[in-house]
């Protein structure tokens, strides 16, 4: 089964952390969700940092509110726009690919997806997350390169499918590379099959080549 596996590339402490404060973009928030469905060793670090957090909480003296703070609470989760969550779903059948907090963002499965083209074979489909990071699926054919790059933010790359290596190490299913603005580097999808990931960036990459900053506002990568 596609569960059982080895993944050897994780989240950083930082990014486990600020995801259990709630504090990261809905799409960082999304890539760092995914993988840890995939990765034991993440899942028991986030839940240590969950314990620690309400061991906190529970250290902390109780404060009476009011009863109109207690409403503006109530108004605020009412008229929030629902999602349902992965136990609320109904019966469907599932693309196994799809780790389960994905499944909300890609409706009918990788199949349905309305890929776009981005040059040198790549495709993508932007994910519908909020405006301060964008996700967003990448196909890449086997022993295709995405060019050599850098970056002026944080970027996350979960791999779904097949497998690619670059500079930082082998990527396979269930691993996450996190870039930050000190790697270079220029990711090979596997020559054995078809690379699918999730990636996730908070600022514009930063190409090398002529023909990649050329095209960067128009595929908006």
């Amino acid at each position: 089964m596609m569960k059982n596996m080895t993944i050897n590339h994780h989240l950083t402490d930082d990014l486990i952390m600020a995801y259990s404060a709630g504090t990261l973009a809905e799409a960082v928030s999304l890539a760092v969700a995914t993988h840890i469905s995939l990765c034991d060793e993440c899942r028991a670090n986030l839940e240590s940092h969950e314990a620690l957090g309400g061991a906190v909480l529970d250290s902390c003296g109780v404060e009476t509110i009011g009863k109109s703070s207690l409403q503006s609470v109530l108004d605020r989760i009412h008229s929030a726009p629902e999602r349902m969550s992965h136990l609320e779903r109904p019966a469907q059948r599932r693309d196994a690919r799809l780790p389960k907090p994905l499944e909300d963002y890609v409706p009918g499965g990788l199949d349905a997806i309305k890929w776009r083209p981005v040059g040198m074979g790549v495709r993508q489909a932007v994910l519908p997350t909020s405006s301060e990071a964008t996700a967003r699926l990448l196909y890449i054919p086997a022993g295709t390169a995405i060019p050599d790059h850098g970056h002026s933010g944080l970027e996350l790359t979960l791999v779904l499918q097949g497998a690619f290596h670059d500079e930082d190490g082998y990527f396979r299913r269930g691993d996450i590379e996190v870039a930050h603005e000190d790697l270079q580097h220029t990711p090979v999808a596997d020559i054995s099959e078809d690379c699918i990931c999730l990636a996730v960036t908070d600022a514009p990459l930063k190409f090398k080549g002529l023909l990649p900053r050329i095209a960067q506002p128009f595929v908006g990568i």
